[in-house]
Order: C-alpha cells, then structure tokens, then sequence
C-alpha cells in the first residue's frame, strides 16, 4: 500500500507541476521555460519510486523528446527523430562519449584479467592480515579514493575493482562501499589542481589564470571538504543514517546487497591460486601512469607545453582511452610473462571485461541521451536566468548560486555543464572587478567564493542525481543497484549540502576562508556526532 502511495503522490505532483507549466507558457513554448525541467523531473522520480533505472530514463527521454517536437512543430515524426538520430544516435557518435565507452570497456577487460590472474584475491588475503576491522576496511577505501584523484571516472572503477573484495570480507553493504568511492570521486577531483575538472574549470573564465583561479576555489569548497570529513567520520565511528542503515545491518547478517541486483554478474573468480599482490599492484600503477601520460599527451606535454597546463588543456575521454588501450596491452604481456594466463585467457577476459559494463553502457547512454533532450529545451537557459534576476543580492549570491546550481546538475546530470553555465554569469556580475585583475593579480574574494559555490553546488547536485555519469560509475564500481546507491546516499549527501549552504550564506557577509571553512567544518563535526547519539549504531568493529 505505502508503494502505491508514493506512486499516487508522485503522479500528483506531476500533474500539478504541469499545470504550472501550462500557466507560465503553452507547451508549444517549452525551451526555456519551467516545461524544460519536466524531463529529467519524470525520469529521477519514477527511478527513485519504481527502483528501474532503465525504463524510468527511457520515459524521461521519451517526455523530452515529446516537448522538444512539440516546440518545434514536428508533430510525431519529429519526436522520434529528435530521440533516436538527435538523442541516441549522435550521443554514440559523439567522440567524446565514445572516449569513455571504450575506457569503461579496456578498464572492465582489465579488472577481470587481475581477478583472473589471482591478483585480487592475493590482494584480499594480503588485506584480511593488515586491515583488522570494518572501519579499516572503510578508511583503507577512502584513501584509495583520495590517492587516485586525476579523474572521476577512473577514480570510481579503479577503487571499485581493487577494494571489493575487502569490503565484502568485512561484510559492508555493496551500498556503503558505493558511497565511499562517490564520495572520493568528484569531491576530490574538484579540489584536485591536476585532474581533469581543474582542466574543464580552468577554462570557464577569460583573462585570469585558470590554476590559479582553481586553486584559489579549494578553500571555499565546502561541499567537497565537508564530504569528505563526513566520510572519515562515518568510516572511523561506525555512524549510519537514513536507509544506509538497514543496509549495513543486512550486510552485517551476511546479505551485501539488500535488493539483489541483477545486471551485475558475479565478481569473476581466480583461474590461477599463484597469482601474488603484485598482479594487482602493478597493473594498477601502469594503468594510472599510462592514463596520466596519455591525458598530458592530448594536452600537448610533448609539443613543448608544462605538465600543469597540459592537463588544463587535455582531452580527458581521449587521454584515458589512449593511456586504458597502452596499459591493457602492457598488462596482457605482462601476464602472459608471468605465465599466471594464458593468451586465449587473456582474450576472454577483454570480452568478459565488455560484459560487465554492459550496465553502465546503457545506463550512461540513457543518461546522455536524457542530458540532449533538457539541453535541446534550453533547462540550463531557464535556470541560468532565474540566476541572473537574483544577482541583485550580492550578500546572499553565494547561497543563491549553491542552491541553483544542486538544482541545475541534479536536473541534468552533469557537473562540468552546470559550472560551464553558472561561472560566466558569475563573471558577467563581476566583470568590472575582474577587468582589475590583470593590473594587480589579486582575484576579489567575493568572486573566488561565488565560483567556489557554483563549483561546490554542481557537485553535491551530481552527487544526487541518478542520471550523473559520476554516480552511476560509483555503481558499477561497486557493482551495486544503482538506485539502492542513489537512495543510501542522498540523506548523507543532504546532510553535507545543508552544513555548506549556511556556510555560504555565512560567506556572503564575512569574506574570510579560516571563519567561513572553520565555523563550517565545526559545524559539520557537532552534526555528525548529535546524528550518532541520535542513530545509537555501535561503533564498528
């Protein structure tokens, strides 16, 4: 019954939202007005009540594409031609996308070529002797995370594969584990000055040096900093809230997954009982160095250019297909040397790799494809506008700005889109300090703040949405149902978004980072630990 109602209640809304849109613009009008959030508003509901990912992104896509003809006059032809050439079609045609598909595919081939070689279990077994409790196994994954910060992506899948089977033996739930590696992706990589967001970041404002400005933004990114102190608290005191909890209980009684998902297989078992922790270690540090080197190859390293801006102008979906495709090739000769796989073990291992990333595949395509149709409806026009008639409250703007722009990358799913649309307004507004900037060198701070909150904003929006590249990569990097993901995550991520939004509202009055940061990490802490008191979870062990 209490599963009927939320249906009831969600159809309600939606009947009711679409009556408003009906009153603020005809249909035929849909791009730019509150019609173009209606999409991706269908979509994350009914993943979130119905629990299927796949059906629930396919009608968003199908609600976009009915708006989109609609708006342009096409009638029915026209909406599909927009879903399929326009939406499915071009996003698998697009380079950039077909970049990440054939990473996700190279690292899938590799993590099962490391489970097959027994690397992993080697690993797990090396970990049962030096990680003694849940709490280890939990901090040992968070500084994975921490360590792999070049790229999002990369981040998730890699601390995924390795920490697996480590998490299982300590029985955490596949959802806190997904948690962990969401929480040490983005978060990190945003406050990382050589990874690929600093790069997309770098580039969003002309006439001020793009490191520099990026650097100058870590302090003030509170989400991302308060993220990951949660994490720590959580991994060290055993704290779980929200749906997490019964979760991790499950867990505890044997059972990881609480709704046993299906589209992920079984993790692949070892051919080979020989296989050492260096057949796990080793492939991963050639998989880093090589992705590394090929981002600054794409970025012109080579051509003359420092490492520093080199990765300021990468290509990340190139660089990482280049450096997956080199290392994929090293790691295969290097065990075909070691002669722990044969070379017809090696080459059903790429086909197995490509199986189980099948999920994210189509997930992902989904999502993009979801992403056309809010982007053809101009979402990020309507919101970018709303922004702009509130610059009036300089005071309040940071707020305001961390507020639109979780709204604006939940709705759509993508981060770097959020800050590529909300930092050149921030820049229009303070376009006179900013021409001031060349003569002196020193950025306002109001400036450095309002970017730090629309940077801060769009990842914690990201963090949510079940449509972000970057959660669903922390799904499959757990091999976890992807909405028990999204649902565990939210009351945590929630929590950090609320601590940040008073800092923000604290940092339009006092512009100083040791109050603003100070008081907020403070602030965070004595949350935290009312929400343990609150909880009475033991501490893990």
């Amino acid at each position: 019954m209490k599963k009927h109602l939320s249906k009831i209640i969600f159809a309600l809304l939606v009947i009711i939202f679409i009556i408003i849109c009906a009153i603020t613009a005809p249909i035929t009008e849909s791009a730019g007005t509150l019609w173009s959030l209606l999409p991706p508003i269908v979509a994350i509901g009914l993943a979130l009540i119905t629990k299927e990912v796949y059906s629930s992104l396919f009608i968003g896509i199908i609600t976009g594409g009915i708006l989109t003809a609609a708006n342009a006059g096409t009638g029915f032809e026209g909406m599909f031609n927009t879903i399929v050439q326009e939406g499915f079609i071009a996003n698998l045609s697009d380079s950039y996308n077909v970049g990440i598909l054939i990473f996700l595919v190279v690292l899938g081939a590799i993590v099962v070529l490391m489970n097959k070689a027994g690397g992993s279990r080697a690993y797990g077994e090396w970990a049962v002797s030096h990680i003694k409790n849940r709490a280890g196994a939990s901090i040992a994954t968070f500084f994975l995370g921490v360590l792999i910060f070049v790229d999002d992506y990369f981040n998730c899948l890699t601390v995924g594969s390795v920490m697996r089977p480590v998490t299982d033996k300590y029985k955490i739930s596949r959802s806190k584990l997904a948690y962990l590696i969401d929480s040490t992706a983005a978060p990190v990589c945003i406050i990382a000055p050589i990874s690929s967001w600093a790069a997309a970041v770098s580039g969003t404002v002309e006439g001020v040096n793009g490191i520099q400005l990026f650097i100058s933004t870590i302090p003030y990114n509170l989400y991302a900093l308060l993220t990951l102190i949660m994490v720590i608290f959580v991994s060290t005191t055993g704290l779980d809230f929200g749906l997490m909890k019964q979760h991790e209980i499950n867990a505890e009684n044997g059972d990881l997954f609480t709704s046993r998902s299906t589209v992920y297989a079984e993790d692949d078992k070892p051919s080979h009982t020989k296989g050492k922790v260096i057949d796990l270690i080793l492939p991963v540090i050639i998989l880093i160095t090589l992705c590394v080197i090929g981002m600054i190859y794409t970025g012109g390293f080579f051509s003359g250019k420092d490492f520093i801006n080199s990765f300021a102008d990468c290509d990340a979906s190139y660089g990482l297909s280049l450096g997956s495709l080199a290392a994929l090739i090293v790691i295969i000769g290097y065990f075909l040397c070691r002669k722990v796989l044969t070379f017809t073990e090696c080459m059903d291992s790429v086909a197995a790799g490509f199986k189980q990333m099948v999920p994210a595949i189509l997930i992902l395509t989904f999502a993009w494809t979801l992403k056309t149709m809010t982007g053809f409806l101009e979402a990020g026009v309507f919101v970018s506008g709303l922004v702009e008639g509130a610059t009036v409250l300089e005071v309040l703007l940071p707020l305001i700005l961390f507020v639109v722009a979780i709204g604006l990358s939940f709705a759509t799913g993508t981060s770097w889109g959020t800050f590529g649309i909300l930092i050149p307004i921030v820049t229009d507004v303070f376009s006179k300090q900013l021409e001031a900037v060349t003569e002196s060198g020193n950025i306002p701070s109001m400036v450095i703040i309002c970017i730090s909150a629309c940077l801060a904003g769009a990842v914690c929006g990201d963090h949510c949405s079940p449509i972000s590249d970057t959660t669903i990569m922390a799904s499959t990097g757990a091999q976890c149902d992807h909405v028990n993901h999204v649902s565990t995550q939210l009351p945590y991520a929630i929590t950090a978004a609320a601590v940040s939004a008073i800092g923000y509202l604290l940092s339009g009055f006092v512009q100083n980072v040791f109050v603003v940061l100070g008081s907020s990490i403070l602030l965070m802490l004595v949350v935290l630990m009312v929400l343990k008191m609150m909880t009475g979870k033991k501490k893990a062990k």
